[in-house]
């Protein structure tokens, strides 16, 4: 006898599991707690044993979650056993795999796949009796409306179903088969000839070329035909001889079995068992790479710190949808100087980051601040927001506290706090002017901007660059294959055309939105804007990962401890980044480079004092690599309302400039500097008064004032009907260099007043399915499913019952049992009931009873628990066979 046979014999001698509970209770630990690892959904909450488990790991939107994040060629598999006979040899299903004519490649990643469903899962029993979850056959398998995404349709059991026995063996003659007594010796004969290869292609050769075409397009699906109810003569003859089964009026099916020999026994046209390769699209020194991607960082930090000065004083409203409008997107894109698409991506970025948000609406709930105590005092921030709402006023986007600690860190580790909330984000900046379901545009700020699997595909496309040699730049067409190998999308019929995916060397846009029901080219867009993301960011330099990028996927993210609004104070991986981009960011800079023609010069990123000074005193005139200011008489007259003399500035810029001071520049203060306060404006509406009469007399005398209805009081007073900012704001339309006074006539300084909004924490992202679990939950996860397992499986001696099968004794009966059983260290059946009505068995050995009480080891909870007396509803003791296996404490 051969060692084939032997094995086939021992096989049939061990039929192997009879249900996915017992095939999950013969594993080990390790192999549960890799079940558990992959399918996390199953611990929440914890099963409490076995037979829990396996129902759960059946169920429909487990197993929906479970075929999802399967590779391509472990979904062929599962969809292969899908249209293979229940249970199916491992044979079986590589010959659909594989082919009539073998495929080496299948056969050598087939083992490893079948493993991987096993541990999932979604396929149990033997080698020669695998089985897939009933859920998964129902989920993957054809009928009669519906092809499998194989493309096959029903068998010819399945198709043949309704089908009168005259019909049946109607078929039989036209195919040239023997009648026989009833249908399913018919139906049988009917499915062994369509299974034969040779007797199929014999039955073809006196076909028609048109019914051969028609074949020809429904072999490798749909399989499905419209037919009128006079059919044409090639379809007439292919619905005669059962190679078209009709399913419902006007429509057939190519019959399973007849499908396969056409398509010479492969389910799939073609198999993928290997993973497509990332190719390198060009090839870089590192240390360009590292200096691109630092010069991206700092640019980046220059954006979003931009954004954030600019809603310094109160950002725009808030929509009554939530979210920002398209005029101030736009406005907000005009500021930083880049298109919309780019900005609505720093202003989520810097939301997401939690430094920014509404300073109205409501406060959210924070465990250590309450909105009201016990007594019904509320809080300032909580009253501000009433008040608002209140009062109809309307919300704004602001900064928030958080930003002020952001801005006081030093660069590298205010980069890693933006990384910390653009990594696990899934908010999508890209859906952005696009539709959402209801056909209502997206907007930033706004809600419906979710996106799952954002964090997924972000972190897989890093991941991917991470393994490639540093220096090397991924093709994005090849990249975005290799993910849709990894996580295909599955559907209810054959492989459909996908979309065209990026090429290389072309930059696509970001943004630009995407169908709200399209899931594939979500998930392009996703791999396209995590590129561009991860460029714009400064993770990546001229297309290739940088050395701190590769840090991002190497260390733990934030720790338990960390608060919602520092991610980088309380990160592992943040400190690690922050640390490897530093050196590739220059050291801030405390001069600048004066010119003859009002321009200053910083070579370099200022320190922040210098550069907040400079800002107030002059205008940016152009970004780069050097930033260059302007200044002119409305900056001066800017920087001497903030409170500044002239002396001071000229002392500013002395001490700041590398070069001599221009007098042109010198000239411009003190010129500014002799007109300004010359003329002050207060309330009287408003007036204006001045000690020199001819300049009063000047304005006076111009057209210009003629809308500020002035009016002269004095020689050297006038009145005006127009509030005090606009008559300002006029008389410097008109050249003059005016200043506001105080009731008591002292000057005012007009210094911005910052806003922030109250305490925010940052948007929580919204993820796909529950977190994966760490080590110490698996461990604990197991044996708490084994220790349940174990009291679940101890029989117990016949006792009566209450409703649900608990056991029923009374009070006096369950009270003297289990004292009995703490005293001879015995265990027993108990039935309890909690505070909210659930009922449970509990296999409990008590320690000690008193006080209405029972404290024992539950095996069921593998811990030691008390229980009330009164919620017991009666004892069992164990059966007299069990009592040598009780298990251990």
């Amino acid at each position: 006898m051969s060692a084939e046979q032997q094995h086939r014999d021992g096989q049939a001698a061990d039929p192997g599991p009879r249900s996915l509970a017992q095939a999950l209770r013969e594993r080990d630990d390790a192999s549960l707690g890799a079940l558990l690892r992959s399918r996390p959904d199953l611990l929440h909450p914890v099963p409490t044993d076995v037979t829990q488990l396996a129902t759960r790991a059946g169920t429909r939107a487990s197993v929906l979650r479970a075929l999802e994040h399967l590779d391509r060629f472990a979904l062929q598999a599962a969809e292969a056993l899908a249209v293979a006979p229940d249970p199916a040899s491992y044979q079986e299903l590589l010959d659909l795999l594989a082919g009539d004519d073998g495929d080496e490649e299948v056969a050598g990643a087939l083992p490893a796949t079948v493993a991987l469903l096993r541990e999932r899962a979604l396929v149990w029993g033997g080698e020669d009796r695998l089985r897939l979850v009933r859920t998964a056959r129902e989920l993957l398998a054809p009928s009669a409306s519906h092809s499998s995404p194989t493309g096959l349709g029903p068998s010819v059991a399945e198709a043949t179903s309704g089908m009168s026995p005259g019909r049946i063996q109607a078929i039989l003659t036209a195919a040239g088969l023997p009648h026989t007594h009833d249908a399913v010796s018919a139906v049988a004969a009917l499915s062994a000839l369509f299974a034969d290869r040779a007797r199929v292609a014999e039955l073809l050769e006196g076909a028609p070329e048109a019914s051969r075409e028609v074949l020809g397009r429904l072999v490798w699906g749909p399989p499905y035909g419209q037919v009128t109810a006079e059919p044409a003569a090639h379809l007439r003859w292919l619905l005669d001889r059962g190679l078209l089964l009709p399913t419902t009026p006007g429509t057939v099916v190519l019959p399973r079995e007849a499908a396969l020999s056409l398509r010479g026994g492969r389910a799939h046209r073609v198999p993928e068992p290997t993973r497509p390769q990332v190719a390198v699209a060009a090839e870089r020194k590192p240390q360009v790479v590292d200096a691109a991607a630092g010069g991206q960082a700092l640019a980046a930090l220059d954006t979003v710190e931009e954004l954030l000065r600019s809603w310094d004083e109160g950002g725009p409203a808030v929509l009554r949808a939530g979210g920002l409008s398209i005029r101030d997107l736009k406005r907000t894109a005009t500021v930083l100087e880049v298109p919309e698409p780019v900005a609505a991506f720093w202003v989520e970025l810097a939301y997401a980051a939690g430094l920014i948000a509404s300073d109205g609406g409501y406060v959210e709930e924070h465990h250590d601040r309450p909105d009201a105590d016990a007594e019904g005092y509320e809080d300032e921030e909580t009253r501000d927001a009433r008040t608002r709402r209140r009062s109809g006023e309307a919300e704004h986007y602001a900064p928030t506290p958080e930003y002020d600690a952001w801005r006081d860190l030093p660069p590298a580790d205010r980069w890693a706090w933006l990384l910390e909330a653009w990594l696990p984000g899934t908010r999508t900046p890209g859906l952005i002017g696009g539709r959402d379901g209801r056909d209502r545009t997206l907007s930033a700020l706004g809600p419906g901007l979710d996106r799952s699997p954002a964090p997924e595909v972000r972190r897989r496309v890093l991941e991917l660059m991470a393994e490639l040699e540093p220096g090397q730049a991924p093709d994005p067409a090849t990249l975005l294959e290799r993910l849709r190998w990894e996580r295909p999308l599955r559907s209810a019929g054959p492989r459909r055309e996908q979309p065209e995916p990026p090429r290389a060397g072309v930059r696509p846009a970001y943004g630009g939105g995407v169908a709200a029901n399209d899931p594939e080219a979500l998930r392009t867009k996703l791999t396209e804007w995590a590129l561009l993301e991860a460029e714009m960011l400064g993770v990546t330099g001229r297309g290739a990962l940088a050395s701190h990028g590769r840090a991002l996927l190497g260390t733990e993210g934030r720790s338990e401890g960390a608060g919602a609004g520092a991610p980088a104070a309380g990160s592992a991986r943040a400190t690690v980044v922050a640390a490897l981009l530093a050196p590739l960011l220059p050291e801030p800079l405390d001069h600048v480079l004066l010119q003859a023609d009002l321009t200053a010069v910083a070579p370099g990123p200022l320190v922040r004092p210098l550069a907040e000074a400079l800002g107030v005193l002059a205008d940016v005139e152009s970004k780069g690599g050097a930033t260059v200011y302007r200044f002119t008489p409305g900056s001066v007259r800017r920087a001497l309302d903030a409170g500044r003399t002239a002396t001071e500035l000229h002392a500013f810029l002395d001490r700041h400039s590398r070069t001599p001071v221009p007098q042109p520049l010198t000239y411009l203060i003190d010129d500014v500097a002799r007109r300004h306060g010359l003329l002050r404006v207060g309330a009287a509406s408003s007036y204006v008064r001045c000690d020199d009469e001819s300049a009063l007399d000047e304005i006076l005398a111009d057209r210009r004032a003629t809308a500020l209805r002035l009016r002269r009081l004095a020689p050297t007073v006038v009145a005006a009907q127009a509030d005090p900012r606009t008559l300002i704001e006029g008389l410097r339309a008109m050249g003059f260099a005016p200043a506001a006074e105080s009731a008591e006539g002292d000057v005012m300084i007009a210094r911005p007043h910052a806003h922030r909004t109250p305490p925010r924490t940052p948007p929580a992202p919204v993820p796909d399915g529950p977190p994966a679990p760490d080590a110490t939950l698996l461990t604990a996860a197991v044996r708490a499913v084994r220790a349940g397992d174990r009291a679940a499986t101890a029989p117990r001696k016949d006792t009566p019952e209450a409703p649900g099968g608990l056991p029923r004794t009374s009070p006096a009966d369950t009270l003297a049992t289990v004292q009995a059983a703490a005293m001879t260290g015995e265990s027993v059946w108990i039935g309890h009931v909690n505070a909210e009505g659930a009922a449970s068995q509990r296999l409990l050995a008590p320690l000690r009873v008193e006080g209405g009480y029972v404290t024992g080891y539950d095996h069921t909870a593998d811990e030691v628990r008390t229980y009330a007396l009164h919620r017991i509803t009666g004892v069992a003791e164990l059966a007299e066979e069990a009592d040598g296996a009780e298990p251990a404490r």
